[in-house]
């Protein structure tokens, strides 16, 4: 979902040293350049670098989308981007980031889709986990700010324990290990980092019922500072398992007040479709969805 990203520890040099000391585990992969850490996976035209590699502007028209991933995947860790995203009327158009274990019918995928909205109307974000091939699990928050005047933090963490899909260090999802329950977790296949730019008008913006206004077009989205955090693959076989990355520590094995108040907060005032109380889809409540946080 291209320009020079620095990508950057948010742990002082001090821990890196540590970690590396340890275990010679969390890589982060720091790009010089965009193209030293990301491929162009979709209509490079459509992708432009800015301030000398270190910002991308992604771009929609009526001809193509555009996309991007990273050179290599991860098991665990943590990843966050800032995003601009599309300004004015951006009906019909998806902007997404996500990760995706880029397998077929067992694939592991953890996403942030932004989708387009008629000026006016609030941004909305969807979140979705894939776990072994099973999706389906769709939850959609408004943004409780304009997404398009400036970059926000966009991250999700990933452990053992759960999976944290965060705004601004606000979690907007948490999607707990339950597999004590026979939910599936995605805890086996590495995952790489991607993002899209594309045109979704049957689907994004109120259902498709708002269709895209290509008299608008081109639309842009903008990303700068990424920050991966996790265990490359291929790389070292004990990275993923080792209880000594930063990810896996206590802290991070659940929500702590401060980020379980802002938690329900989101669910409370912005949460506008949760799969969990769908019961036209689900008549019986997915396990999973009786977890709580």
């Amino acid at each position: 979902m291209t320009h020079l990203f620095t990508m950057f520890f948010n742990k002082s040099v001090l821990s890196l040293v540590l970690i590396m000391t340890v275990s010679v585990l969390a890589v982060d992969a720091r790009p010089a350049t965009f193209l030293q850490g990301f491929r162009i996976t979709w209509s490079d035209s459509h992708i432009r670098q800015l301030d000398g590699g270190r910002a991308i502007q992604l771009i929609l028209d009526q001809n193509s989308g555009c996309g991007f991933a990273s050179k290599s995947q991860y098991l665990f860790g943590r990843v966050s981007m800032k995003i601009k995203l599309i300004p004015g009327d951006s009906a019909g158009t998806v902007t997404a980031f996500y990760m995706n274990s880029d397998t077929d019918q067992v694939r592991d995928e953890l996403d942030f889709e932004f989708l387009g909205n008629r000026s006016g109307q609030p941004y909305s974000v969807q979140t979705n986990v894939y776990a072994h091939g099973k999706g389906d699990r769709e939850q959609r928050v408004n943004l409780w700010f304009d997404p398009a005047a400036d970059y926000h933090t966009y991250s999700i963490l990933w452990n053992h324990h759960h999976v944290v899909f965060s705004v601004d260090d606000v979690p907007i999802r948490v999607y707990k290990n339950n597999e004590a329950k026979g939910v599936p977790f995605p805890k086996f296949q590495p995952m790489g980092v991607y993002s899209t730019l594309w045109e979704a008008d049957d689907w994004a913006t109120r259902g498709g019922l708002e269709k895209i206004d290509w008299r608008k077009a081109p639309f842009y989205a903008y990303y700068k500072d990424f920050d991966i955090e996790g265990c490359p693959a291929p790389g070292p076989a004990s990275c993923a398992s080792n209880p000594s990355n930063w990810w896996e520590g206590s802290s991070y094995q659940q929500l702590d007040p401060v980020a379980a108040r802002r938690y329900r907060w989101v669910r409370m005032n912005h949460m506008v479709y949760d799969y969990c109380t769908d019961k036209s889809r689900y008549p019986v409540t997915p396990p999973e969805c009786l977890a709580g946080i």
